[in-house]
């Protein structure tokens, strides 16, 4: 008798609960929200809890993780790298500053190319279809390894007009003409390596490339110590040997992006034989559709930081290293922009390839809202502690001293840019690269640029000016950006 008693009991539980449930549904949702941990709790008020967005929130960080990751080894290796310049004086850091400017230019009319190849990778892979994804990639990439055997004789034969044109003073100009010598023969295979990057991401892959960059860090941060200060018996080379071990490094890279796309576990394996045989103009003219509007605005972007850059330099070397290492310092909020800008790229363009434009738009929108957190944060820590920043790359007291409100300043300029990276990145995804030259144009031609030679020649701001007008610009590109998003007019782009 005693074991029927509890019986009735249990059932008489279990049917009022379905009852309690109806008449308070809002007491149970808060007790379940209560009982969550307090991580799911605030991720939940900023992204939404429902199956959907916990999805995309994973794909998101999936995707995002490893290119954070890579980019976060990639700093410490540049931190390194510009520690070691830095050792060697002000004439070093300002040399190998200047003499990357005008080939961020030529990478950035390259850069279309990668933006239309991963688009259109995207949208195959969304659409389930490898082996367009696969042509695409590999068409891409004979371009590449053509247009990096051409940039690399040029650069070769030109590296001191290179150097004189960025206003380079005498000292700088010496040891800058080599250090573009020794770095130009590595721009061959860097194009290939960059496409492959590109695509891969694309495919949804960040694996790859996070682990083939880091160790070609590694590799690049072991020749750097070998050759500039003639370690373990190797020649003291100086700033002509971080040049080499540019070259080997971006080499090595190439090399090991080809080998990755030629297996067939990858998820983006390329049949080369089928590329060659079956090079499609076609094919290749889609990928221009999107990429020559991405070139162009990634033409008006450099171009116009290589204006900003003379303008910065006008104040002298020590003005412009203090510039550039702010910028060294700045880039640390750029891992976690470019990892949630590359999630958007993949997501959107995959969910659009799967016929699922709302899926696409809310990729977009959290993507930019881990970034605008996460580089948000960053901030924090810029404006808290701005020499400390500093410090890692010189112990040059003037330049601290000259960098330190420039850090502050852009510490303000992380939530707008952080719109600003994330944003375009989703549009990239769709297809929309048009939008983007207008949006530089306004941002970094008219509010930058004019306003720095406003602020630095007619108030005399000195070299504050250009800050306040870097965050101005940014302010300007995020507000243009989320409108063009919230429009939805990149959700109907064919590719």
């Amino acid at each position: 008798m005693g074991s029927v008693v509890p019986e009735p009991e249990a059932k008489r539980t279990k049917q009022t609960e379905p009852e309690t449930h109806r008449s308070h549904p809002e007491t149970t949702r808060e007790q379940e929200r209560k009982g969550k941990p307090a991580l799911s709790r605030f991720t939940g008020f900023l992204f939404g809890d429902d199956p959907q967005t916990r999805l995309i929130l994973s794909r998101t960080w999936a995707l995002a993780w490893p290119v954070v990751l890579e980019q976060a080894l990639a700093m410490v290796g540049q931190v390194v790298d510009m520690a070691m310049l830095g050792r060697l004086g002000k004439e070093a850091v300002a040399a190998v500053s200047l003499s990357m400017q005008p080939f961020q230019l030529i990478q950035a009319t390259f850069m279309g190319l990668s933006v239309g190849t991963t688009a259109i990778v995207a949208r195959a892979t969304g659409a389930g279809n490898r082996e367009e994804a696969g042509q695409v990639a590999g068409q891409a990439i004979i371009i590449a390894l053509l247009f990096g055997l051409a940039i690399s004789i040029i650069g070769v034969v030109n590296a001191d007009w290179i150097v004189t044109f960025m206003k380079a003073e005498e000292p700088v100009r010496v040891v800058g003409r080599e250090y573009v010598r020794m770095m130009m023969p590595g721009m061959l295979l860097f194009f290939v390596f960059t496409i492959a990057t590109g695509a891969l991401r694309g495919a949804g892959d960040t694996r790859t490339p996070m682990v083939i960059n880091v160790s070609l860090n590694a590799v690049k941060v072991l020749c750097n110590y070998l050759l500039i200060f003639g370690n373990l018996g190797f020649p003291e080379m100086g700033v002509a040997g971080a040049g080499i071990a540019t070259t080997v490094s971006r080499s090595l890279g190439g090399i090991a992006m080809l080998v990755a796309l030629s297996r067939k576990s990858s998820k983006l394996p390329i049949s080369w034989r089928r590329v060659f045989s079956n090079f499609d103009i076609r094919l290749f003219g889609r990928i221009l559709n999107i990429g020559v509007p991405a070139m162009a605005e990634r033409v008006l972007t450099s171009s116009g930081q290589i204006a900003y850059a003379r303008q910065v330099a006008s104040l002298g070397t020590e003005a412009y290293a203090a510039h550039q290492l702010a910028l060294n310092v700045e880039s640390f909020s750029y891992m976690p922009g470019m990892g949630f800008a590359t999630s958007a790229t993949a997501l959107v363009g995959q969910r659009l390839g799967a016929k699922d434009p709302e899926g696409a738009e809310k990729s977009a929108i959290i993507a930019m809202k881990m970034g605008v957190l996460t580089m948000g944060t960053m901030g924090v820590l810029f404006f808290l502690f701005p020499a400390q920043f500093l410090k890692i790359f010189t112990n040059d007291a003037g330049v601290i001293a000259r960098g330190a409100p420039l850090v502050r300043i852009v510490a303000f300029t992380q939530f707008p840019e952080a719109m600003g990276f994330v944003i375009p990145g989703a549009l990239r995804g769709a297809g929309d690269t048009r939008i983007a030259m207008f949006v530089t144009v306004a941002g970094v031609w008219i509010v930058r640029l004019g306003l720095t030679y406003l602020l630095m020649n007619v108030f005399n701001v000195g070299l504050t000016a250009a800050w306040f007008a870097m965050f101005a610009d940014w302010v300007v590109r995020s507000a243009l950006y989320w409108r063009r998003l919230k429009r939805g007019k990149w959700k109907e782009i064919k590719v």
